[in-house]
């Protein structure tokens, strides 16, 4: 590796190194990691002293060891996805070797200009990390110094009196949710209510224009603490997998979306975006893995799992006997034989596990009329629902696990590209038979379960959902060296 010296004197790639050390904040990176100060001061002393035999030599080592460091942290991430049991089965890509292109940049002469070209390349990474110093660059805004006032009833709802109205109004004026200068009245009402709404359409809650608690619990968050929470999901960027393939089917967990990609000639488009229901965060969470979608069922059965046959289904069934018919249950011995009638006999033999109940397609059916399958071990799956309604609520943290989806036809099409002889029409026939058929696909597509609590949208606003499964939580205890809680 060529010296970072100058006879003496620092040259020009070390203060490059340095000044990007230094600046590691703006990666959502921590300088301290990297020695910055540290290494900023001792090469300002020996610059301005006579070397001593092999002071120059042990900053030379330093520094490079420094700038590795900091480029595997920018490129890879500063831990692995396997601590948090995130299970990212991607195909290998080219390891990342820190050493080696330091030197071919130094090389080169072109060290200052391969720094700026180390970041990811992934979707919302800059658009986010130039939100993320802005809101640094807010500092410590006197409108969080002054404490919103207790609420005089449950919530204040426009046309009311709340004592709090000048500072919402101020921070919300900072935040860009409210036009400055920020003009508050007596009454809750005009331009506050709507910039309110803003905030709240930003914030994953329903946007009512409502002050109740969960509205004033977003308003309290620093932008600082806005700042780590962006600073954790830059982390989460540099190590999930995103877009390795040419078509992409991707689920954020706390944004409660998925978005379909097709990546052509190196440039993204989002193809199709909806809203889904996901595991409910007490008990019920969803995974976060990768896996490959390969089958589409029609008209599927929904086999009970035996968590919910154990825990619902059964004390249900004998309770109300009638219930077995009213859902278009049947029972599956073990060996295959399809049983209709519901006896104390046949509850007994799925209790031990000998017999599985299942539900026929049809309109009451929890799978709704399509099933997309990628095969994993905790059998989690894409489908359609019988309770659309629940696509309506903000929070959307309802099943068992599984992810419901809005607009199955949209995302059918999207998995049948190759398949022009699968048209809008024949997928809801197929899907509206009532007969269970299964298609293979010829071209698996990679279905990535992603958790997220910051999302740059394309209308480059950024939005905060809240942190459900409390994942960033652990990121955050992980990268601070403590044991991540369950």
């Amino acid at each position: 590796m060529p010296s970072w010296f100058d006879g003496a004197q620092p040259n020009n790639d070390a203060r490059v190194a340095l000044a990007v050390l230094a600046d590691a904040q703006s990666q959502g990176l921590r300088p301290r990691d990297y020695r910055a100060s540290e290494l900023a001061q001792a090469f300002e002393r020996a610059s301005q002293t006579a070397p001593v035999p092999g002071v120059l030599a042990k900053l030379d080592t330093d520094l490079t060891s420094a700038l590795e460091h900091y480029l595997a942290d920018l490129v890879q991430g500063r831990l692995s996805p396997e601590v948090l049991k995130h299970r990212f089965k991607a195909p290998p890509l080219n390891r990342f070797d820190a050493h080696a292109y330091v030197l071919q940049a130094r090389q080169s002469g072109r060290l200052a200009q391969a720094l700026n070209e180390a970041p990811p390349r992934v979707p919302m990474y800059e658009s986010l990390r130039l939100i993320m110093n802005a809101y640094r660059a807010l500092g410590d805004p006197a409108a969080w110094k002054r404490p919103l006032p207790p609420l005089p009833a449950r919530s204040v709802r426009p046309g009311q009196a709340y004592a709090g109205l000048a500072v919402i109004a101020e921070r919300l004026a900072i935040l860009g949710d409210l036009p400055a200068p920020a003009v508050a009245t007596e009454s809750y009402e005009g331009g506050l209510v709507e910039g309110v709404r803003k905030f709240q359409e930003r914030h994953g809650l329903e946007a009512d224009g409502v002050l109740g608690p969960a509205t004033l619990a977003q308003l309290n968050v620093t932008p600082a603490q806005r700042v780590e929470q962006m600073a954790l999901t830059l982390e989460r960027l540099r190590w999930t997998p995103l877009l390795y393939a040419p078509r992409m089917i991707v689920v954020n967990i706390p944004e409660f979306i998925l978005r379909a990609y097709e990546l052509q000639e190196n440039k993204i488009r989002l193809d199709l975006e909806m809203r889904v229901v996901v595991g409910k965060a007490l008990d019920t969470r969803t995974p976060i893995f990768l896996e490959e979608m390969r089958f589409i069922e029609f008209s599927p059965y929904w086999n009970v799992p035996r968590s919910i046959a154990l825990g619902e289904t059964l004390p249900r069934l004998r309770r109300d006997p009638g219930y077995f018919a009213q859902q278009g249950f049947e029972f599956v011995s073990g060996d295959g034989k399809v049983v209709n009638a519901l006896s104390p006999e046949a509850i007994d033999a799925v209790q031990r596990g000998e017999w599985r109940i299942r539900q026929r397609p049809g309109p009451r059916n929890a799978m709704g009329d399509i099933k997309f399958i990628f095969p994993n071990d905790q059998n989690i799956y894409l489908h359609y629902t019988s309770a659309p309604e629940l696509f309506s609520r903000a929070r959307r943290d309802f099943s068992h696990g599984c992810i419901r989806i809005e607009t199955p036809v949209a995302l059918a099409q999207f998995v049948l590209h190759n398949h022009p002889e699968w048209t809008q029409q024949r997928i809801v026939d197929a899907m509206e038979s009532g007969q269970s058929r299964t298609l293979r696909l010829d071209h698996p597509v990679p279905v990535l379960i992603a958790y997220s609590t910051v999302v740059v949208r394309s209308d480059g606003k950024v939005y905060f959902f809240p942190d459900i499964y409390h994942q960033d939580a652990r990121l955050k205890q992980a990268l601070h060296g403590t044991q991540p809680s369950p």
